[in-house]
């Protein structure tokens, strides 16, 4: 048995067929070619791919880090309200970042969007992120 089928082999059928549906249709074109979704809701969670600083259109985001860190969080938001669930409802967030040295700017930002709603969450130094980003932000909600 190989460790996929054996990690499979502990998933319950019924959350393993629902994972295996393609995610709800958004109000948003989705900007990559890669083999991921942007979200998978699966046994009453949502897990919410990485989303990077760039619009609707995919265009990137320049410009300092609040307002990268914005269009990540909106981006988050977009995609959460698409799939009925909201900001509010988000239980684990994990932000990755290229310099801590960006950290404060990021996090002033990400209160805005939080505010009272304290999810868990991770900050990350990483060396680099996708199509050179400096932020990038993923997170897991209550369906």
């Amino acid at each position: 048995m190989t460790a996929a089928t054996a990690c499979s082999a502990l998933i319950p059928e019924d959350l393993h067929a629902s994972m295996k549906q393609p995610p709800p249709p958004h109000s948003f074109t989705y900007h990559h070619n890669y083999t991921f979704y942007t979200l998978v809701n699966a046994g009453g969670l949502i897990f919410v791919s990485g989303q990077i600083p760039a619009k609707a259109d995919g265009t990137l985001v320049t410009g300092s880090i609040a307002e990268q860190t914005t269009a990540c969080c909106e981006g988050l938001k977009n995609i959460l309200e698409a799939a009925g669930s909201s900001i509010a409802k988000v239980t684990k967030v994990t932000v990755f970042i290229t310099s801590m040295d960006n950290f404060a700017e990021m996090n002033s930002v990400y209160e805005k969007y939080f505010g009272e709603h304290k999810p868990a969450r991770s900050c990350v130094a990483v060396k680099e992120l996708p199509k050179g980003v400096p932020v990038e932000v993923e997170a897991i909600a209550l369906a």
